[in-house]
């Protein structure tokens, strides 16, 4: 009973910290020096990547309509007007050839050369470093932008540039723990012009391949050799970010359509420093 409810308490953490632009490493590595489930190192290291499957089926569920690519229902763009390409939905086809772009740069990197930049970059004065200099360029991003309107407003206004630009900025968030893909791409995206709830939108649908195919990669490295305990822990973990993460998507977009992304900026920054100032006091000082 004791490591289910740490499971939720982890499902709690990755479901706020995964859509927030505040770094889901940082809050984890955090929380697993205070909560630290009696499980294999090698069973925790697949759960921290699995457990965001719960959080991808709350983007699915909430944008569904947004991101299934066929039907007749609310179809203003169909790739034909017969036949199976009626049932395209030519927008959202788009979309996703756009997602992929996005996408590539950090699945080559990250395939290439993961546990390399993971030997490399995992440590607390990186992630620090990572929390403190995003904080900062939200708060500069957000201050130059005070004032201006967007030039792109819709998901359709985003040209397969814009998606690479993008996945560039998810691509330091893949070599960098404690960037945050969400607070890379969110970056990015507003760096070059695009409007806080497109930003948004993009990020989280581009989450939905990167996370899938992130998880596929640790269940197949980890094995068929989950215990029942085990699949209790990982569902409730996972069960537990689903119904967080739809809350705080709820929250986020509604936020962003009043207020900006500074308030996540200082996060950020304070959180950089407490990081630096534990695993300093705690003599742990680089290597988590």
């Amino acid at each position: 009973m004791t490591e289910f409810l740490k499971a939720v308490l982890f499902g709690i953490v990755e479901g706020i910290t995964e859509w927030l632009p505040i770094s889901s490493t940082g809050h984890m590595i955090l929380l697993d020096e205070f909560v630290k489930l009696d499980v294999s190192e090698e069973f925790w290291e697949m759960f921290l990547v699995v457990i965001q499957l719960g959080a991808i089926l709350a983007v699915v569920a909430l944008f569904w309509n947004k991101i299934w690519p066929f039907g007749r229902k609310n179809n203003r763009h169909p790739a034909g007007t017969t036949g199976f390409l009626a049932f395209c939905k030519k927008d959202v086809w788009m979309m996703w050839f756009k997602i992929v772009v996005a996408c590539l740069p950090a699945a080559v990197v990250g395939i290439l050369f993961d546990e390399f930049f993971e030997s490399l970059f995992y440590n607390s004065i990186c992630v620090a470093i990572a929390l403190i200099v995003f904080g900062v360029g939200f708060i500069l991003i957000e201050n130059k932008n005070k004032g201006m309107r967007p030039k792109i407003r819709t998901l359709s206004d985003i040209t397969f540039t814009t998606a690479l630009i993008i996945g560039m900025f998810q691509l330091i968030a893949a070599i960098f723990p404690g960037t945050s893909r969400s607070g890379a791409t969110i970056l990015g995206a507003l760096l070059i012009g695009v409007s806080r709830t497109v930003a948004a939108e993009f990020t989280f649908f581009l989450a939905i391949p990167v996370m899938l195919g992130a998880s596929l990669l640790k269940v197949v490295k980890f094995g068929s050799s989950l215990t029942g305990n085990e699949v209790m822990v990982l569902a409730t973990g996972m069960i537990t970010a689903f119904l967080v993460s739809v809350a705080v998507i709820r929250f986020l977009m509604g936020y962003i359509k009043k207020h900006d992304f500074r308030v996540f900026g200082w996060y950020r920054i304070i959180l950089g420093i407490v990081v630096l100032v534990y695993f300093g006091l705690s003599g742990q000082g680089s290597v988590f």
